[in-house]
């Protein structure tokens, strides 16, 4: 039976944490897997963690992540395989490679199999989460923690929001929707993607959710903030 994906909004809320990334970690040892897990749920992203490769294999298929970490040295398939398979299904997320093997040949098979990095164990969490930053910065094409559309900024560390430079007061679920619709600005964004951010795959999905969200970031951040479009979504216009 396969192996359900881990993730804990409800934690992430307890800590005061905001999920604005959604990322896939294919780790088979578990206290590693654990303390990445946790490190990174403290650095503000969702993770799903599984530790088989058949698991990976499946829930590639179906969902979509910010980037994927992927450990070379699983029990049933191998890594580069995995990759291998990522790729060859188009799948556009960053990945990282987190193992130990070190050689120079094995990180070179990893790169020009698609990894985009290539991290060496033992793991230094605050690196990690540095190189996911990165990578983060990368398939958004920014160079900054700091997004600005017009008036309003976010900051993706501090999870600040300012309207004319003066700080505004977010739910979870609101600064959740702004930070996705401001990392994609100039891109509608569906209601089910938003939806997926807010939402563990076990938890059941308020209908009005999104709507209530949206009403509240534009009486918040301006009525012209986010621009909505049957059939396409909601976005924030650059």
């Amino acid at each position: 039976m396969a192996e359900q994906p881990r993730r804990t909004p409800d934690r992430l809320r307890q800590e005061g944490c905001i999920a604005i990334s959604r990322l896939l970690l294919i780790e088979d040892d578990a206290p590693l897997g654990e303390a990445i897990r946790r490190g990174l749920e403290h650095s503000a992203h969702a993770v799903d963690w599984v530790t088989r490769g058949e698991d990976a294999l499946a829930i590639v298929r179906v969902e979509t992540y910010d980037v994927i970490l992927l450990d070379l040295g699983l029990p049933d398939v191998s890594g580069l395989d995995i990759l291998r398979a990522v790729r060859s299904d188009r799948h556009a997320a960053p990945v990282i490679i987190i193992t130990a093997q070190d050689r120079p040949s094995q990180r070179v098979a990893g790169l020009d199999a698609g990894a985009d990095d290539y991290l060496i164990k033992p793991v230094d969490l605050d690196e990690l989460a540095a190189r996911v930053r990165a990578q983060l910065r990368r398939k958004d094409g920014r160079d900054t923690e700091q997004l600005t559309i017009r008036d309003v900024s976010l900051d993706l560390i501090g999870h600040i929001v300012c309207l004319h430079d003066e700080p505004v007061s977010l739910t979870a679920k609101e600064y959740k929707i702004a930070a996705l619709l401001m990392r994609r600005a100039g891109q509608f964004v569906t209601k089910p993607q938003i939806e997926a951010v807010l939402y563990d795959q076990s938890r059941l999905v308020e209908s009005n959710t999104v709507e209530v969200a949206v009403s509240a970031l534009r009486r918040k951040l301006g009525r012209d903030f986010i621009v909505t479009a049957r059939g396409l979504g909601y976005m924030v216009a650059r």
